[in-house]
């Protein structure tokens, strides 16, 4: 017998809830072609409701295909044909891929030591609740609410240097939708050039959006202008304070480079990807490109995931001038997709202070935090058999693995031991071994490092036994 749940108040009649539910039975392919539906007047009974009900939500299936009534035989479920959902749990998991779910992921965790401000946030989430009430129902500038942005433009200036406007600032749903609008704005008909290695999630989106995507190698400080030149591209996407995953800071010769690449000719631009240049654990954070920029080619891009928290879902692009009129005929329709409410909450949060105090709390975190764990590697049974390379900044460092198994190999023979590990092989678009693991400690559990490592240590000497 069929068993739903009808509400009387759920805003919908009993017998529309009704027929959805044995609707949504068909597609899901819990009721079967050729089942015959109970009798209108068990169901009734067994659903406490009346048999007309009954009898319109059959109906309204019948009138729809999903069923059909034979004469003095009842109802009956009927083929719909291909569009029918396999039920939740119809396609198994192979054992295979089971065992392959990590215990402990050393390139990035499992959100387990997630700092994230819930007191402070809670409490200004209730303050602006208080103060604007209704006002925040509205809806806001299609580049976000002017407070976040103003928020946001005073705060670059104390902790950057920038000196922008509240006008050059557009707020996004995070980095990836900022990627697919700078197309839209930039232009789907001229070649992105992007780091190689790099973050993937950029070269994806770019392609997503039908544009022509360069992958350009790097050096010791960052991308080859020379090969950028080769590859024809118009805009260039860097990450300059901090690169990702190698974590190079690209000094300033190679930023003065770059910009004259950029005033060469008309129509190129740079998006300087600046995703966590607070997070810098010895001097000064490196200047922005974006303050380097005479002829208004920079296009200075950044977000909260990193110092908040990645599900807030707020970033920020912040552009030249001469872009803005371009801006508004071209995406002046949109409507901003980061909710009206979190963006208030934000603004607050930063003009309180209390992020710049959340920021100088993370800082040291991460920073002790770091310490602690090039402490655990220099007492593990790793020691003397790697290196560690670029962790003055960020939440990553590299470790350069003394072995002569291949990075393929490796991943393999830590993940039959519950160790899930990435390489700089993984970011990059030609084939090859590096040697060099990104140690990503932003979520993970210090008390569990050292047993890790230890496991790390092991699966290299039994890899280096085999290979010899």
């Amino acid at each position: 017998m069929l068993t739903y749940t009808l509400e009387k108040d759920s805003g919908k009649s009993l017998y529309a809830a009704l027929y959805e539910y044995i609707r949504e039975d068909i597609r899901a392919g819990r009721l079967t072609a050729g089942t015959r539906l109970p009798s209108k007047r068990a169901l009734s009974a067994n659903l406490g409701v009346s048999v007309a009900t009954v009898e319109n939500a059959y109906a309204q299936l019948i009138a729809e295909g999903y069923a059909e009534s034979r004469e003095r035989s009842g109802v009956y479920v009927c083929a719909i044909g291909a569009s029918v959902r396999p039920m939740p749990g119809a396609f198994a998991v192979p054992s295979a891929q089971q065992a392959e779910k990590p215990l402990f992921d050393l390139s990035g965790g499992s959100g387990e030591d997630v700092p994230f401000p819930f007191s402070v946030w809670a409490r200004t989430m209730r303050a602006v609740m208080n103060e604007l009430g209704k006002d925040i129902l509205k809806p806001v500038d299609f580049r976000g609410a002017p407070e976040l942005r103003r928020a946001i433009a005073a705060h670059l200036y104390q902790s950057r240097g920038l000196r922008v406007s509240g006008e050059q600032i557009v707020v996004g749903a995070g980095n990836e939708y900022l990627y697919g609008l700078l197309v839209q704005l930039l232009g789907r008909d001229v070649r992105y050039a992007v780091e190689d290695p790099g973050y993937p999630k950029i070269t994806g989106i770019y392609k997503a959006n039908d544009a022509a995507v360069a992958h350009i190698p790097l050096d010791g400080e960052g991308m080859r202008v020379d090969a950028l030149r080769e590859s024809g591209a118009q805009i260039a996407h860097i990450s300059p304070a901090h690169h990702f995953p190698t974590g190079i800071v690209m000094p300033v010769r190679r930023r003065n480079a770059l910009l004259d690449w950029a005033y060469e000719q008309p129509g190129r631009y740079i998006i300087e990807d600046d995703y966590d240049s607070e997070l810098r654990h010895t001097g000064k954070p490196v200047p922005p490109l974006f303050s380097l920029d005479a002829r208004e080619r920079v296009l200075y891009l950044s977000t909260f995931s990193q110092t908040i928290a990645p599900s807030l879902r707020i970033a920020y692009v912040c552009l030249p001038p001469s872009l803005l009129e371009r801006l508004r005929q071209r995406l002046g329709f949109y409507t901003c997709a980061v909710p009206t409410f979190e963006q208030y909450t934000l603004a607050r949060f930063i003009a309180s202070g209390d992020y710049e105090r959340h920021i100088n709390r993370l800082r040291k975190r991460y920073r002790d935090k770091r310490t602690l764990i090039l402490a655990q590697i220099g007492e593990s049974p790793l020691c003397g058999r790697c290196s560690v390379v670029e962790e003055n900044a960020g939440t990553h460092f590299l470790l350069r693995l003394k072995t002569p198994c291949s990075d393929a190999e490796l991943k393999q023979r830590a993940l039959a031991r519950g160790l899930s590990l990435r390489f700089l092989s993984d970011y990059r678009t030609q084939p090859g071994d590096t040697g060099s693991m990104i140690f990503n400690y932003a979520c993970l559990d210090t008390q569990r490092v050292p047993a890790a490592l230890e496991t790390l240590a092991e699966v290299i000497g039994q890899a280096d036994s085999t290979s010899s």
